[in-house]
């Protein structure tokens, strides 16, 4: 798959399960990335999920790398060199690095090590999705495919990039009947007023 002209959104997790090994000559570092099944806090005026096998794909035959902050200067590991092992369990997006022995890999590992540094993020293209929309509910999309670009230890976690996904919930809108789009613009203004409020 190619990455050209395409929207790319991060996702940020804090999972309190990002750990380096306990030997202080071990360089290797696990976690989950995402998890399934748990819906995000609000993002703008939607929630996310993430479905069991939106990774599968990806991780299979994409060139995946791990970056600290999302920094493409700073590579920790890389699936395709095999320093960055990825998987989809139970609960999510399980990895394991062999982080790189460099500067900003050893400072890393101190971070992760000192508790510093405990939540993780995902780049990603969308390949699929599927939104819905409950009564007096914001409206919930569900990542269904996705090509994984990159996953990176991050100091805090957040939702940027959401202009992405924010113009995907509109086109879905647009997409409604009109009553279910009426519905929909209810609900998002009942939202944007107790925001203010």
């Amino acid at each position: 798959m190619t990455t050209r002209n395409v929207n790319i959104e991060r996702r940020s997790f804090s999972l309190g399960e990002l750990r380096a090994s306990g030997d202080d000559d071990s360089r290797i570092v696990t976690g989950h990335a995402a998890v399934f099944d748990v819906i995000s806090h609000p993002i703008m005026d939607f929630r996310e999920t993430i479905a069991p096998g939106a990774f599968a794909e990806s991780i299979k035959s994409d060139d995946i790398r791990a970056l600290w902050n999302h920094d493409p200067s700073r590579v920790l590991g890389r699936n395709k060199s095999k320093t960055l092992k990825l998987t989809e369990d139970d609960r999510g997006l399980a990895f394991e690095m062999n982080v790189a022995e460099t500067g900003f890999g050893n400072d890393a590992l101190v971070s992760i090590r000192r508790g510093d540094v405990d939540e993780m993020s995902f780049g990603f293209v969308t390949i699929e999705d599927k939104w819905t929309q409950e009564p007096d509910e914001l409206a919930l999309r569900t990542l269904v495919k996705v090509q994984l670009l990159d996953i990176s230890p991050v100091a805090f976690a957040a939702y940027p990039d959401t202009d992405v996904a924010v113009r995907a919930l509109e086109a879905w809108r647009e997409s409604l009947p009109a009553a279910q789009r009426s519905l929909a613009m209810r609900v998002r203004e009942q939202r944007l007023a107790e925001a203010d409020g």
